[in-house]
């Protein structure tokens, strides 16, 4: 459960949902860190395994530990990733469950927003990672690069304004690099960049972009459950004509990320 009553649990409906755009973000994130093979990782708010298959791929680390509230995303995860290297923990950002300096590199995809105090979690990353160690996440451009649900806010505030207020850009506020950057040197963490990431989310037709909608993970699909089947019915219409779908019907729309890194002292 995230902030507002966000729900996330259900690892097949996430990964239709969110986690395949997610991944993409994921192998351009990982390089960009620059970790040396043979280090120890830490990927706080795991949830299905995303982001740790990616570190296990194309860091070769020594061991990821994957930490998550969810036990139904553990499970997922642990079924994603079959590899001696990566172990999956129960655990809260706010309270890790390793030692002072203990990793070398920690990591979160996606996932900082949904904490109720990113500012103890910044803080609990910078503890647990060696000196001279990173400390890397990744979030949604909610505001504006993440076009699948920037779309999706737009047509739902148009129909009904009161939704503005469960739009992600609005919501999450530290999404943005310079709230991002404070995080960060607030932390004590030197040597900050931040970094815009952007690939494509390919919909071979309206209905593949809509389905995700329906599985009840996250802010936008939670408002559609929400809602009667003929508001419901009127939001799919409304979205299906302003989104620019191609002649042959599909959707090409960014995803873009910020990701930011920093070391400690």
């Amino acid at each position: 459960m995230g902030q507002d009553g966000d729900v996330w649990s259900a690892g097949d409906a996430y990964e239709r949902y969110i986690g395949r755009w997610s991944r993409l973000i994921a192998e351009a994130f990982v390089p960009w860190l620059g970790v040396p093979p043979g280090r120890r990782w830490l990927d706080v708010g795991c949830g299905t395994g995303v982001l740790t298959a990616v570190v296990v791929a194309m860091a070769d680390p020594l061991q990821v530990v994957g930490v998550d509230p969810s036990e139904a995303f553990l499970d997922r995860a642990r079924e994603q990733v079959e590899d001696e290297r990566a172990v999956f923990r129960h655990g809260d950002a706010q309270a890790l469950p390793l030692a002072d300096g203990s990793v070398d590199a920690v990591v979160s995809g996606l996932a900082l927003n949904f904490v109720p105090d990113p500012e103890r979690a910044v803080a609990e990353f910078a503890r647990v990672v060696n000196p001279g160690g990173a400390v890397a996440a990744y979030v949604w451009d909610y505001a504006g690069g993440m076009a699948m649900l920037r779309h999706f806010w737009d047509a739902a505030a148009d129909l009904a304004p009161e939704a503005a207020r469960l739009d992600e850009g609005h919501r999450f506020p530290i999404c943005l690099p310079e709230p991002l950057t404070r995080l960060w040197t607030d932390a004590g963490l030197t040597k900050v960049t931040v970094q815009a990431i952007e690939v494509p989310s390919v919909f071979p037709d309206f209905d593949h972009y809509w389905q995700p909608f329906l599985g009840g993970q996250g802010p936008a699909p939670g408002y559609v459950a929400s809602l009667s089947e003929e508001r419901r019915r009127a939001l799919r219409e409304h979205l299906r004509e302003r989104l620019p779908s191609a002649p042959d019907g599909s959707l090409t729309l960014p995803a873009a990320a910020w990701a930011i890194k920093g070391t400690p002292v």
